[in-house]
């Protein structure tokens, strides 16, 4: 069976679950997307392109794979901190939007992910969905923008990028609306965002980095009233990864003086760091600055280790910019914030202490870990 007749199996068969703790087994050690090697008749991302909102928030299918991704800290009338990641990805068997008409014939499959962590209860808990874009399963829009699998939803609001997020599995689950605080940030080169130095092995990347949060999270079935801050990315790309990436470290954060980072490393097979690794700052008034790769230094201080993959994972980091006389130091608000999906990875929630211009600044954030249970190669 060729890798995207398999896929395509799977989404039928598999509109799957993997819950936390006391759920199903976790995922298989790896996941075959389909198609990675046969690029024929996807675009790449090979020069800037003008971007326009909304248009540009919904999918893009010319592009082999593509990802809506929303994180946030929370917290309820009594202070208890939680945070929420929620993303949903498209992955395109063929070029081009899928077919109209009835029936389960399509070229997409979509699948989701949710998590919430606990901070007081020292739990994370996750799931999947999965479904093929036919027959209502799954699908994603433009104007209006939606995109959803199942009833696992996104929702747009206004132009501006405003999203109503829905989604809930078993006693856990959320409901929130959500609305940008700064402009669209541009991460790269006008959205261009290189990930090696071959000639399409890039993204688009579109990130509002700051957006209010209200509504309700479900945990253990309560519904609890929350307000908090949250963080969306958007991402479409046809082979990003170069040849000889294994994974990447990311960091999204939001600072209490106003400013937001986000950085990535690639990290290669043979130990090194991918030269297209970087990130942007961006300051209280959304104006952004462009970050290379030796303009932030990452250090990893401590290192866990899951009881569920046996995979080991950094754990706890100092970030310095030293041309702005940052220094931040980042701790998890759990350990096993591991998302043992499909895609086995780590995802997690962290509070932020340190140094701004020798001021005290703090802040929250999340990070994600990929490649250290298998290489990304061939996913994205």
């Amino acid at each position: 069976m060729s890798a995207a007749r398999s896929l395509a199996l799977a989404a039928l068969l598999a509109v799957a679950s993997c819950g936390g703790p006391g759920g199903p087994e976790p995922a298989p050690d790896r996941l075959d997307l389909g198609g990675a090697d046969d690029l024929s008749g996807f675009a790449r991302a090979t020069a800037p392109v003008p971007l326009r909102f909304a248009e540009d928030h919904g999918p893009h299918f010319e592009y082999q794979t593509e990802w809506w991704y929303w994180t946030g800290h929370l917290a309820d009338g009594a202070g208890r901190a939680y945070a929420f990641q929620f993303t949903i990805f498209r992955r395109g068997l063929s070029p081009g939007p899928p077919p109209a008409g009835p029936g389960l014939r399509t070229n997409q499959v979509y699948f989701a992910h949710l998590a919430i962590t606990d901070e007081h209860g020292d739990r994370h808990v996750f799931a999947e969905r999965w479904a093929r874009g036919a027959a209502g399963l799954a699908a994603a829009a433009a104007q209006p923008f939606r995109v959803h699998v199942d009833d696992w939803e996104a929702t747009g609001l206004d132009a501006a990028g405003a999203v109503r997020i829905r989604a809930r599995h078993a006693d856990f689950g959320l409901a929130l609306e959500l609305a940008p605080q700064k402009p669209p940030v541009l991460h790269g080169d006008r959205g261009l965002s290189p990930k090696s130095d071959e000639p399409g092995n890039a993204s688009f990347y579109v990130s509002l980095t700051r957006m209010s949060a209200h509504g309700r999270i479900r945990l253990d079935g309560r519904e609890l009233a929350v307000r908090g801050e949250s963080w969306f990315d958007h991402e479409w790309s046809t082979s990003a990864l170069g040849p000889d990436a294994e994974g990447w470290d990311w960091f999204s954060l939001q600072l209490d003086d106003g400013r937001e980072l986000m950085f990535f490393v690639i990290r290669r097979r043979d130990g090194g760091i991918e030269p297209a690794s970087g990130g942007t700052l961006v300051e209280r008034d959304g104006t952004t600055r462009h970050l290379g790769p030796r303009d932030v230094l990452v250090q990893a201080r401590a290192h866990w280790t899951s009881p569920g993959t046996g995979a080991r994972y950094p754990a706890s980091w100092t970030l310095r910019v030293p041309s702005e006389r940052l220094e931040l130091r980042l701790e998890p608000l759990v350990a096993d914030q591991e998302m043992r999906t499909s895609i086995v990875y780590w995802e997690g929630a962290v509070r932020v202490d340190g140094q701004a211009a020798e001021r005290p600044v703090a802040g929250r954030g999340f990070v994600e870990l990929s490649g250290y249970h298998a290489p990304m190669q061939g996913l994205f």
